[in-house]
């Protein structure tokens, strides 16, 4: 073999050697791309505190402890991220983040928490001590829709407690935005809530 056909040679080889690597590591034709992860509030995006600001914690798997008693059992087939919020003044907030990929069964948890919510008041109203009550505060028009509630509970020893919480669907993700203080139901800032529960719609994807 003459010194200009081994080149030949060589050099064919080198480059089927390439090709079927590239070949390799190249993405299977019509390969899904992996969704990114849905975007959480700020602190800045939580209704205003009239005394103090907010501050955010990092980002956390789970559900939060604030959402377990009314929502554990229905979340318990979902990986789920959330992240807490609060103020000085004993004011806290949650978002938790539920991305369950389809959008047909995101419609069904969505529907469910909406009826857990209100289920949720009805056990705090019949526990010993604890009176609870429950207002509804419409439906926001935001990608798939969302949905407000308030609670507000009172304890025989005097302390009183108001929540509002809303749930939101943006195709197969669901998030769920929950605001709690002392107080009743005059303390609870709805126009805002409504505007911060927009805003975490909006801000999933």
């Amino acid at each position: 073999m003459s010194k200009h056909t081994r080149t030949g040679t060589l050099v064919a080889l080198a480059v089927a050697t390439l090709a079927a690597g590239a070949a390799l590591t190249a993405a299977p034709a019509g390969a899904a791309t992996k969704a990114p992860a849905p975007k959480f509030l700020s602190a800045s995006q939580l209704p205003p505190h009239p005394s103090s600001d907010w501050t955010a914690d990092k980002v956390t798997d789970g559900v939060p402890e604030e959402m377990q008693y009314c929502f554990g059992e229905a979340l318990l087939a979902y990986d789920s991220r959330y992240r807490t919020f609060r103020t000085e003044l004993e004011t806290n907030a949650q978002q938790l983040n539920v991305v369950v990929g389809d959008s047909a069964k995101a419609k069904a948890l969505a529907t469910r928490l909406d009826k857990e919510a209100k289920r949720c008041v009805a056990r705090m109203d019949a526990a010993p001590d604890v009176e609870a009550d429950y207002k509804s505060y419409g439906t926001l028009p935001v990608e798939e829709g969302a949905r407000v509630h308030g609670f507000a509970t009172r304890a025989s020893w005097g302390a009183m407690d108001v929540h509002l919480l809303s749930v939101g669907r943006d195709g197969g993700t669901v998030t769920v935005v929950q605001w709690g203080q002392m107080g009743d139901f005059t303390h609870a800032p709805v126009k805002d809530f409504r505007k911060t529960t927009t805003t975490a719609v909006n801000k999933l994807y």
